[in-house]
C-alpha cells in the first residue's frame, strides 16, 4: 500500500513539473519560484514579489536576559545641511535597506530623475535587515558601500525581513521581546551614529500596511521601535501606514491615484507594492529630499549689470 502511495506522489509531482514547463508562467515561476510566507514572508524578492532569502532563525526556548538599558545617545554630529551641499555640487541621494527599499528607489529615481544637480544610487539588497547580522551586518556592509561611493544622504527603508529572533552575545531575543526591542533600537542608533559620523544625512522611512493581520502587527510593532528611535536622534521619519490603507485604516490593494481612480498599489504578496504603490510612497521622501535642500523654491533671478 506504502509503495502504490508512494508512486502516486511521484506521479503527482513529474506531472507538476510537466505542467509548469508547458506554460510561460510556469517556466518563469521556475526560473524564479516565489512562496508565500504568511506572517513569516521574506521581503526579498524584486519589485511586487516575496521569496524565500535569508534563512529565519528559531529560538531556542531560553530565557534571555534583556541587553542592558541603552545609555542616552551622546550628542549627534552636525551634519552638513542639504541646502549647503547643494551649493557646493550634486546632491547624492543614497537608498538603503531590503527589497521594499528597491521598489522605494526605483519610485524615487523616477521622482528626481528631472533634477540635474540630484543623484540617486541604490544600495539596497533582497534578504536583509537588522535582526540577522549573522547572516548580513548592514552596518558594517553600508560603511564599505559609503567608503567606495560616497553620498550625502542616506534614505532607509528597513524592516519586512525583521520579524524574527535577534541573537546577540550568546542570547537569543524572541521578536517583540523587550530584550529584542533593546537589541534593536541599538543597531538603529548605531547605523544612524554611522552615518552622521561621516556627514551623512539620514531619512528613514517607515514600514506600509500589510495584508494578513498577524504579519502588519509586527511591521507596526518594528515602526513604533524605528519611529521613538528616530524621534530621539532627531531624525526625519516619514511613515506610510497612512498612506497605504483606505479611508477604514485597512489595507487595500487598490488605493485612488491623485485624480481620485483607483490603482492597484500592491503585488499579489500583500506585502510588497506595484510600481504605482512604490510612487505613491516615494513622493512624499523626494518632496521632503528638494525642500530641505532648496529645490522647491525658484532659483534666484540674476542680477545684470547695465552696459555703460
Amino acid at each position: 500500500m506504502r509503495a502504490g502511495v508512494n508512486a502516486l506522489t511521484v506521479a503527482f509531482l513529474v506531472g507538476v513539473a510537466a505542467g509548469l514547463l508547458l506554460t510561460p508562467d510556469g517556466r518563469q515561476w521556475l526560473r524564479n519560484p516565489t512562496v508565500m510566507l504568511g506572517d513569516r514572508a521574506n521581503a526579498s524578492a524584486s519589485v511586487g514579489a516575496a521569496v524565500i532569502g535569508a534563512p529565519v532563525v528559531r529560538a531556542p526556548v531560553v530565557r534571555a536576559p534583556p541587553p542592558a538599558v541603552v545609555a542616552p545617545p551622546s550628542p549627534a554630529p552636525v551634519v552638513t545641511p542639504l541646502s549647503a551641499r547643494l551649493a557646493q555640487g550634486p546632491l547624492r541621494v543614497g537608498v538603503f535597506g531590503d527589497s521594499m527599499a528597491d521598489g522605494l528607489y526605483a519610485g524615487l529615481y523616477r521622482d528626481l530623475r528631472d533634477e540635474p544637480r540630484v543623484t540617486v544610487t541604490k544600495f539596497s539588497e533582497v534578504s536583509t535587515g537588522l535582526s540577522r547580522y549573522d547572516y548580513v551586518d548592514v552596518e558594517a556592509k553600508t560603511r564599505r558601500q559609503i567608503a567606495g561611493t560616497p553620498i550625502d544622504v542616506a534614505v532607509i527603508l528597513f524592516g519586512a525581513n525583521d520579524a524574527q529572533a535577534i541573537s546577540l552575545d550568546g542570547a537569543v531575543h524572541a521578536f517583540g521581546s523587550e530584550g529584542w526591542k533593546a537589541a534593536y533600537a541599538t543597531r538603529i542608533d548605531n547605523l544612524v551614529a554611522m552615518l552622521r559620523s561621516r556627514d551623512v544625512a539620514v531619512y528613514w522611512i517607515g514600514l506600509p500596511r500589510m495584508k494578513r493581520a498577524r504579519f502588519d502587527g509586527r511591521m507596526a510593532l518594528i515602526n513604533e521601535v524605528v519611529e521613538a528611535r528616530m524621534r530621539a536622534l532627531n531624525v526625519p521619519y516619514l511613515e506610510t501606514t497612512a498612506l497605504t490603507s483606505n479611508e477604514e485604516g485597512r489595507y487595500e490593494a487598490y488605493l485612488p491615484n491623485a485624480s481620485g481612480r483607483k490603482v492597484l498599489m500592491r503585488a499579489n504578496d500583500g506585502i510588497h507594492m506595484s510600481m504605482a504603490g512604490y510612487l505613491r510612497i516615494s513622493g512624499p521622501v523626494a518632496e521632503r529630499l528638494k525642500r530641505d535642500a532648496g529645490l522647491d523654491r525658484p532659483a534666484p533671478t540674476p542680477v545684470r549689470t547695465p552696459a555703460p
